[in-house]
């Protein structure tokens, strides 16, 4: 997603952040990194960058949705308009994250900031800042030889393909609350953390953001209340699924009443899915006609499960006509069974 042969590392500062809520310190650096050595660059574009793989925007907000007042869109202003104030805004930005860190569960870390130039995103290239946090060492030995022998021994490192967690701020869309992407990977006990104690930041309602939501929406609806309300079987229900999927895959613009008659069909189930999505959208807005993402349907696409699983003997990957199958029950062997219809095998 990000093109970083034009990339270059213009400011990297490092602080250590403890959890303040187990009494853990703040360690402060008092000066940036020497970042000249372009093995070094190279070393650090990848584990900043390489780990922003999807387009989901996110922007600064605040309690009262005045994102002027949030203080992480503040220190990035003062970088972005006054590169010399750099060192001093990493340094309140690592205050501002020490301050947010107050559950048990959150880990201590290495807290990078740097500032970059020549992101290119979308065929723009443009001033990001940067904020990663790495939390998770990993252990490698090292080989060092000797007149005659070698010693072996063990450190600890970061692996610079794993991010644990990041934001990129782009310079740009400032009057919004900039345009911001995100890498969090959370475990349950720290899954609001980064993006709403420290960040303060929203979804961008854009295409990606719309693609998504609702192709999670039909995902939890056939998951949780389809056969609630329906006698359906398994193969019904990836079936549904798979509809979806080709819709999305098939059109440019999304339009709800087409998908309520090519996907849903039924008027019942039409009129539950509606009931549904009111409940859903408390939590995620979601437009009924939108520009559909292809990046979003390939990302929903990972989750989107069309294998029928029979006890623990057999595996059936569903992809095309549900007609083929059917559903029966053999009273003789007590046990239900499917029958599918083929033309060829291989």
């Amino acid at each position: 997603m990000i093109e970083r042969s034009q990339s270059s590392i213009l400011q990297v500062s490092v602080h250590v952040v403890g959890n303040r809520g187990a009494q853990e310190l703040l360690r402060l650096s008092e000066e940036p990194l020497d970042v000249e050595d372009d093995a070094l660059q190279e070393l650090l574009l990848t584990y900043f960058l390489s780990n922003f793989t999807t387009p989901e925007y996110y922007a600064f907000t605040f309690s009262n949705e005045d994102f002027s007042l949030n203080p992480l869109f503040q220190f990035a202003r003062n970088i972005f308009e006054e590169a010399e104030s750099f060192h001093e805004n990493s340094v309140n930005i690592a205050k501002h994250l020490y301050e947010a860190t107050q559950h048990p569960n959150i880990k201590s870390g290495d807290l990078y900031v740097a500032r970059l130039s020549g992101v290119v995103i979308e065929n723009q290239a443009m001033d990001a800042i940067g904020i990663f946090k790495s939390e998770n060492k990993e252990t490698y030995l090292k080989l060092k030889a000797n007149p005659g022998d070698f010693n072996v021994h063990a450190d600890e490192g970061v692996n610079i393909r794993k991010l644990d967690k990041g934001c990129l701020i782009l310079n740009r869309g400032v009057e919004e609350g900039y345009s911001i992407l995100i890498v969090d990977n959370a475990n349950k006990s720290d899954a609001q953390f980064w993006k709403s104690d420290f960040l303060n930041v929203k979804p961008v309602s854009d295409a990606f953001h719309h693609t998504h939501n609702f192709m999670n929406l039909t995902r939890q609806y056939v998951g949780d209340q389809l056969d609630e309300e329906f006698s359906v079987s398994k193969a019904d229900k990836i079936d549904l699924l798979n509809r979806s999927m080709e819709f999305f895959k098939s059109k440019e613009q999304f339009n709800q009443s087409e998908f309520e008659v090519e996907v849903l069909a039924d008027a019942s189930v039409i009129e539950s899915f509606r009931k549904y999505e009111k409940t859903f959208m408390s939590d995620a807005q979601i437009a009924d006609n939108f520009e559909i993402s292809a990046q979003a349907v390939k990302r929903q696409a990972r989750v989107f499960k069309s294998v029928l699983k029979l006890d623990k003997n057999f595996h059936i990957y569903i992809h095309g006509s549900r007609e083929l199958i059917e559903k029966g029950y053999d009273e003789a062997m007590n046990k239900h069974y499917y029958k599918i219809y083929f033309d060829e095998e291989s």
